[in-house]
């Protein structure tokens, strides 16, 4: 079990990326390896949250081309670039397309991981801030079309008996429906419901 995170290395040179997966490894770090960035982005759905470690210069697609492609997709994955001598203008480049920060190669073990640290623990809230959206997105569309109605209605504070009659059908039922809907939703209080509500966006202003 890893204490520190995940962190996933991107590098054509097999020498690189065996002395990172040997330095990160010890620094107790969870370690996945990538020869090219294709195989990184085909990995990457299935990948827990961590710190990207690529290379800037790569055959096929290279580290400012992934970063423009992460970057669409949102990804909340923090990337730090390695980059060769005189690449500085790239480096920049990189920082500006959503990079955490740059390193020039050869570089300190030390530095390494003290930036992998910084730049897991600063992106750690918006990944699980994230990953907690989706959790509630995906508890509002197992409800059936019906708990929905009346899960706006609640979090709009309509009454058991305002939402019956909105939908013609008697209030014994909406309490039934309304179990459905704290269960499906996991919510343990009218309040909790609201501010799912809030965080998947049902609540017009």
């Amino acid at each position: 079990m890893t204490t520190k995170g995940h962190v996933y290395v991107i590098d054509d040179d097999e020498a690189m990326r065996d002395s990172l997966s040997f330095l990160l490894d010890s620094a107790g770090y969870g370690v996945a390896l990538f020869d090219n960035a294709q195989s990184f982005l085909d990995a990457l759905p299935g990948l827990a949250f961590g710190c990207i470690v690529s290379d800037i210069r790569m055959p096929g697609l290279d580290g400012i081309e992934l970063l423009k492609l992460l970057k669409d997709q949102n990804s909340p994955f923090p990337i730090l670039m390695m980059t060769g001598h005189g690449d500085v203008p790239l480096a920049v480049e990189a920082m500006k397309l959503g990079a955490v920060d740059f390193l020039e190669k050869p570089f300190e073990d030390d530095r390494l991981t003290a930036m992998i640290e910084t730049a897991i623990r600063q992106a750690e809230p918006a990944a699980k801030s994230e990953a907690v959206a989706q959790d509630i997105a995906a508890r509002v569309a197992s409800l059936s079309p019906r708990e929905r109605q009346v899960m706006e209605g609640l979090v709009a504070g309509l009454s058991n008996k305002l939402i019956a009659r909105e939908y013609d059908i008697s209030p014994r039922t909406i309490e039934v429906y309304r179990a459905n809907v704290m269960t499906k939703m996991q919510a343990n209080s009218l309040s909790e419901l609201v501010r799912m509500a809030m965080r998947a966006g049902m609540l017009k202003d």
